[in-house]
């Protein structure tokens, strides 16, 4: 058990990988962690592309918004919404799906490849390896789903890189705890205290990683947040036939 929570209190996201290849029954044991993940009343309505060619992986560095850790990283994984799989299912059994027709099904679903990616990063860094969790496969959705062929009723939502580290990251402050876990009912009023109290934190850990860029949470969250991040993603997803208007 402690070996468990040692995995997941020391999360990391590292970038910096070597050419070394990931074993064959490594991957598997990583696959299989996110095939026995729980999904929405047993929907099973996530799937994953494994991607290990150099070519296509370097496609989707560049398609992720020019990171190039995916394509250094000897494994990619796609994290896929699919309601192709349930759809046919229901079809075969003589009825109709409709679920995909709500705002409920895209919620459900990136609930669902959540839990599945949470489950693929413990059982990698579990094994050795290092990760990072690739939300840039969302920046030009259409051409991620063009070059996976995924078919109508997926939706790539997040990627996984795979590999054994070159460089370690530095694990990354957080928000005080008292921020994240309000007991009986949100705790407005611990919000400001904390965010100050982390402009200080993360002000340290950029001094100790010398990064004279570092900016406070405010104004690095606001270098995304500020505009529309992925402003693709509506079209892509009512592209594949997901509608959000019930």
């Amino acid at each position: 058990m402690s070996d468990t929570l040692d995995v997941l209190r020391s999360h990391r996201s590292d970038r910096s990988y070597l050419s070394t290849p990931v074993p064959d029954d490594v991957l598997q044991n990583i696959v299989e962690a996110a095939w026995r993940a729980p999904t929405s009343v047993n929907s099973q309505q996530v799937s994953l592309v494994v991607v290990r060619d150099p070519q296509r992986r370097a496609q989707l560095a560049e398609l992720a918004g020019g990171q190039p850790w995916i394509a250094q990283a000897p494994v990619f994984i796609a994290v896929v919404l699919d309601m192709h799989k349930s759809a046919m299912a229901i079809r075969e059994a003589g009825k109709e799906q409709v679920a995909h027709l709500s705002v409920e099904s895209i919620v459900s679903g990136a609930t669902d490849a959540g839990i599945a990616l949470e489950a693929m990063m413990a059982a990698a860094r579990a094994q050795g390896l290092g990760i990072v969790p690739i939300g840039g496969i969302r920046a030009n959705p259409q051409a991620v789903t063009d070059l996976l062929k995924l078919p109508a009723l997926t939706f790539p939502v997040v990627g996984l890189t795979l590999g054994y580290v070159d460089k370690p990251a530095p694990q990354k402050p957080r928000l005080p705890l008292s921020s994240f876990c309000h007991e009986e009912f949100y705790h407005e009023e611990r919000i400001a205290p904390a965010i100050e109290q982390y402009n200080q934190t993360l002000s340290e850990h950029w001094r100790q990683q010398q990064r004279a860029d570092g900016e406070d949470w405010g104004n690095n969250t606001a270098s995304y947040y500020s505009h529309i991040y992925f402003p693709d993603v509506l079209a892509a997803i009512l592209r594949q036939g997901f509608r959000l208007d019930k």
